[in-house]
């Protein structure tokens, strides 16, 4: 089953994040997934600009940003300068959506909102023909290796025929809980773009999981 596979670095050793990143270059992976973190709407705290910076210039993989911040749209230019792929922003911290996508498909990204897991997907009815991808937490947001909240396989299918209906190019992404089980039942679901952070980098040989992921 065709679909792209983006590893989180939130599960990475960060005290070998240079080779943990050129590990992902050499893998079958498809992007680079990026949890940036403020402390303020989820109760963490990642990795900030000049941390990205660095990753930017290690990475060969497109990088999927995820901002879990209040006002994201600060660090759209910032990003855009760095060759951020998708900027990703949550829909519970954008009070002129709308605006906030816009301004992201000007600087030049692709444009992604996630919901949390208690945000209905119909919530995003109104500007679902204007993003590149919708992304799904399967668990609430802030912490890395987390249970999977399995109501998800429901909301992706539900999201799913919102695209299909629209006849849309809209990719689902989900993040959280993970693992080869999980990730072919949201495939079977309508899953287009997993992350996956745990079950990689705490395996023995993440590139030996990253290759079976993606021969699911």
């Amino acid at each position: 089953m065709s679909y792209l596979l983006s590893p989180s670095l939130l599960a990475a050793d960060f005290g070998n994040l240079e080779r943990d990143i050129k590990l992902i270059n050499k893998s079958e992976a498809d992007w680079l997934h990026l949890d940036i973190m403020d402390g303020v709407f989820v109760p963490n705290l990642s990795f900030g600009i000049p941390v990205l910076e660095h990753i930017a210039k290690i990475s060969t993989k497109p990088l999927d940003v995820h901002l879990m911040i209040v006002e994201p749209d600060k660090y759209i230019s910032k990003l855009s300068k760095m060759g951020v792929y998708m900027y990703n922003v949550h829909y519970e911290a954008c009070t002129h959506l709308h605006r906030v996508v816009q301004k992201i498909k000007s600087a030049g990204m692709k444009a992604a909102v996630t919901i949390n897991p208690a945000t209905s997907v119909f919530l995003l009815e109104d500007i679902l023909e204007d993003l590149d991808m919708v992304l799904l937490m399967s668990v609430n947001p802030g912490y890395g290796g987390q249970k999977f909240i399995p109501n998800v396989l429901n909301k992706t299918a539900q999201l799913k025929e919102m695209i299909l209906r629209k006849q849309l190019n809209t990719l689902i992404q989900v993040d959280g809980g993970v693992n080869d089980k999980t990730a072919k039942q949201l495939l079977d679901h309508g899953a287009d773009v997993l992350v996956a952070g745990s079950y990689i980098f705490d395996a023995d040989d993440p590139s030996t999981v990253i290759s079976q992921l993606k021969s699911l």
